[in-house]
This record gives C-alpha cells, sequence and structure tokens, in this order.
C-alpha cells in the first residue's frame, strides 16, 4: 500500500500546469452528495470562470434516460484535503496566490437553462439577492449532527452487535474507550474542514453514543449552505476511507435515545445591533405564524424525532423560550442580558437541505409577506 499512497499524495505543481477539479453537487434525493473529477488547464481565480458540465442526470433520479443530460454550473471552491498540487488559483486582499483549492460546489440545471426541481440553490440564491435581505447581512450557525454506523450491519460504532450499550448519560462531550467512539473520523473531519477553508466553528460527541457534532459558521447567506454542503462532502469521503457509514437519518435507532438535528443559529444586524432583542421576539413570532410550512421544509422523517421528549419540542406545538433545549426555538441568556443577539431554530432535522432551510428564515423573518415571498416555495 506504500506505493499507492505515495500515487495519492503526488504533488502535480511540480511538473504540470494543469488542476484536477472535484465538481460535486447534490443528487436526487436530495441527501445523496454526487461528485466526479475533471482535468483543467490551469488555475482559476473564480467559480466563475469555470466551465460547465454536465451528467447522466438518469442515473442520479434527476432526468429521464430519453432527455438524460443535466448541466452543472461551478458556485463555490474549496481547498481539497484529499489532493495534492496547486490547483485553483485564489485571490488574496494583496496578490494572486496558488493554493490547493479544488473542490467544487455546483448547482443543476436543465440543457435550457432552467433549474431543475432538485436545485435548491438556485432559490436560496433569489431569496439572499433580495435587497432587503442583503441589507440585514443575515449570519447563520449550523449545528449539524450525525451517526457513525458500522458499515455492515448499519448499527452505531462502539454498540454491541445487535445489542445496546448503556442508557444515555455518559456519552455527552465524553473521553474515554467506553464512552466516545469515533473520534480519529471526526477530528480527521475536523482538520479537513479548517484545510478547505470551511468556517467550522467546533466539534462535539452528542448524546447518543456514536453520534457527533460539528458546526458551520458564522457564515453569511448563501455561503451557509455552500460550506455546509462541502463538510457534508468531505465527511462522506472521510468515513468512506475509514470504512464507516454516517447516517443523516434525524431518529437512526428508535426508542429512549436522542435523534439528531441541524439546528440554526441566526441573525441579522438589526438583530445584532441595540434593540436588536425586541426584533428577535418579532421574528420569532412570525416564524410561529408559519411553522408548519417551515416543518414541511426542515427535512424527512422529521416527525420521528420532534416528539417533545429527548431535547426536542413536539412537531405540532411551536413554542420558544430562553435557555429552553425542549422548545422550537432557543433564545440564549446572553441574547437576553445584552438585549441583542441571535436565536436558534431547533426544528430543522440532520437531514435538512441548508440551502431551503436558511433561505426559508431569511424569507420569513426579513421579507415576510413581500412579493418575494408569495410562491416562492
Amino acid at each position: 500500500m506504500s506505493l499507492l499512497t505515495d500515487l495519492l499524495n503526488l504533488d502535480l505543481s511540480d511538473c504540470t500546469g494543469k488542476i484536477i477539479a472535484e465538481y460535486i453537487w447534490v443528487g436526487g434525493t436530495g441527501m445523496d452528495v454526487r461528485s466526479k473529477a475533471r482535468t483543467l488547464p490551469g488555475p482559476v481565480d473564480d467559480p466563475s470562470k469555470l466551465p460547465n458540465w454536465n451528467f447522466d442526470g438518469s442515473s442520479t433520479g434527476q432526468a429521464t434516460g430519453d432527455d438524460s443530460e443535466v448541466i452543472l454550473r461551478p458556485q463555490a471552491i474549496f481547498r481539497d484535503p484529499f489532493r495534492k498540487g496547486n490547483n485553483i488559483l485564489v485571490k488574496s486582499t494583496t496578490s494572486f496566490r496558488h493554493l490547493k483549492k479544488n473542490l467544487v460546489i455546483c448547482d443543476c440545471y436543465s440543457p435550457t437553462g432552467e433549474p431543475i426541481p432538485s436545485n435548491k440553490r438556485y432559490n436560496a440564491e433569489r431569496i439572499f439577492s433580495h435587497p432587503d435581505v442583503k441589507a440585514e447581512e443575515p449570519w447563520y450557525g449550523i449545528e449539524q449532527e450525525y451517526t457513525l454506523l458500522q458499515k455492515d450491519t448499519n448499527w452505531p460504532i462502539g454498540w454491541p452487535l445487535g445489542g445496546y450499550p448503556g442508557p444515555q448519560g455518559p456519552y455527552y462531550c465524553a473521553a474515554g474507550a467506553d464512552k466516545s467512539y469515533g473520534r480519529d473520523i471526526v477530528d480527521a473531519h475536523y482538520k479537513a474542514c479548517l484545510y478547505a477553508g470551511i468556517s467550522i466553528g467546533g466539534i462535539n460527541a452528542e448524546v447518543m453514543p456514536g453520534q457527533w457534532e460539528f458546526q458551520v459558521g458564522p457564515s453569511v447567506g448563501i455561503s451557509a449552505g455552500d460550506q455546509l454542503w462541502a463538510a457534508r462532502y468531505i465527511l462522506e469521503r472521510i468515513t468512506e476511507i475509514a470504512g464507516v457509514v454516517v447516517s443523516f437519518d434525524p431518529k437512526p435507532i428508535p426508542g429512549e435515545w436522542n435523534g439528531a438535528g441541524a439546528h440554526v443559529n441566526f441573525s441579522t444586524k438589526s438583530m445584532r445591533s441595540e434593540g436588536g432583542y425586541e426584533l428577535i421576539k418579532k421574528a420569532i413570532k412570525k416564524l410561529e405564524a408559519r411553522h408548519m410550512e417551515h416543518i414541511a421544509a426542515y427535512g424527512e422523517g422529521n416527525e420521528r424525532r420532534l416528539t417533545g421528549r429527548h431535547e426536542t419540542a413536539d412537531i405540532n406545538t411551536f413554542t420558544w423560550g430562553v435557555a429552553n433545549r425542549g422548545a422550537s426555538v432557543r433564545v440564549g441568556r446572553d441574547t437576553e442580558k445584552e438585549g441583542k443577539g441571535y436565536f436558534e431554530d431547533r426544528r430543522p432535522s440532520s437531514n435538512m437541505d441548508p440551502y431551503v432551510v436558511t433561505s426559508m428564515i431569511a424569507e420569513t423573518t426579513v421579507l415576510c409577506n413581500s412579493n418575494l415571498s408569495n410562491g416562492s416555495k
């Protein structure tokens, strides 16, 4: 395996000006991240300068066999932690510099230029480009929970085969071989995201053993979705190497075990300013008015998780509170004390689409009943 390792670690910049770009997109299920690589002639300083590409949409559930071509449009680029070499040229504040940067987040279009139904980024960008939303500089911090499973059994790592560990309690943020499972995978993902240029804020072991969380943010507008999808892709690649399966199921184990969410922390420029707490409370009232619309867009299988137990609110009832992790929306003690800050929407499930959820929160709280909101979901 040493020769294979040496080949994988080749630095192409020593012998060629060509680059490898990994085009990444979301497949037809809305959670199946896909990618393929291509060779390009040289460094690029902006995703808009990367060429469009295409793929067989009939093999991803995004087109029919008689009209199978789907177009990929590059939208964001990140450093590739898996390949070596100078790949995509990035412009700094003072000069151009070569960086190992060739993960390319794309969205999908028909050959005639229309966004296909699974392209959730298109509408999100439309909302984030609205002048009222741009003026508010929406910040997001997304807490992505996930579960690591044994590949051949789809049972959480560290759990007895076909059996259960001790009850929840000792595992959250724990250390020790009998309490913490998969830390090497989690740390590898953490470092890979930092290398990629993703604004990953931290990691922690979750309440259910074998379950972990990473946080992305603060990110502004559409970049929150781009960064979370890039982080998910990197996690899929690392678990592939490790021979385990990552699950984003919101309730991977039924019964007395915590589910997996993707809590979204949100603020606007006005909320972060003096008097912002009153605006936060108004925004929460707007969220309450559209509660079931948000629930419908917050992930598949979320009804198995939002039961009113295990640090969740009941799916049919909207509640909010300060420091209340059993509420639909939580406000932090610091926000209450300082009279400004952010709130946490705890309803989104671990398999939510960040483009849908982040833009919908901005739409509801900033645009409310504007013309853009009508029929946009």
